[in-house]
């Protein structure tokens, strides 16, 4: 999931960042406090607005750039669905054609099915199980198949984020890199 908080932000705003607030920034509100509740002049709060006003518009331009910016971080939910070939990514016939006979799913339970299809016919299935290797930046699965194996799911998939999304790379010797994104096949015709 996606984390946006405002401790967030001025934990990554860095060092100097940090320092220029501590050392120089609170002391000198704190200070311009004092000197307003002994002079009461309005210039001191408008002063103490002056300073902080920059530094709040900083942190929600680091916010709102972040969100912008930051791939998705995945976690085991996410990556449970059913999966279809990616039609975007080499757009034409083979993109098509690979849509309309190759899908799978990952289910809950880890259960891996990979589907043959003829558009909404379903051929053959190879079922196995998905293990998540954690440790890496992101949730990796490795896929557990009994052989025979189809040649698209013969090698571990390589996930590669997007800005609100994820997606799959196969290598099949035929076909070279197979790309899967999430969703539900629905008929292109």
């Amino acid at each position: 999931m996606l984390n946006f908080s405002l401790s967030y932000n001025i934990k990554y705003m860095g060092f100097g960042f940090n320092l220029l607030v501590a050392f120089i920034l609170f002391p000198l509100t704190i200070l311009l406090i004092v000197v307003w509740l002994f002079t009461r002049k309005k210039n001191y709060g408008k002063l103490i607005l002056l300073i902080w006003l920059p530094v709040f518009a900083l942190i929600l331009l680091g916010t709102i750039t972040r969100f912008f910016t930051e791939k998705k971080q995945l976690n085991r939910d996410d990556i449970y669905g059913e999966y279809v070939i990616d039609r975007n990514m080499y757009a034409g016939k083979q993109a098509n054609w690979q849509y309309d006979h190759f899908r799978f799913s990952i289910t809950e339970d880890n259960k891996f099915t990979f589907y043959c299809t003829d558009k909404e016919k379903v051929l053959k299935t190879f079922t196995g199980y998905v293990d998540f290797v954690e440790g890496y930046s992101q949730t990796r699965i490795v896929i557990h198949v009994k052989e025979p194996r189809h040649h698209v799911i013969d090698s571990t998939p390589r996930l590669f984020r997007r800005l609100f999304s994820f997606y799959y790379v196969f290598y099949s010797p035929k076909y070279g890199n197979v790309f899967f994104v999430q969703g539900k096949w629905k008929n292109i015709n």
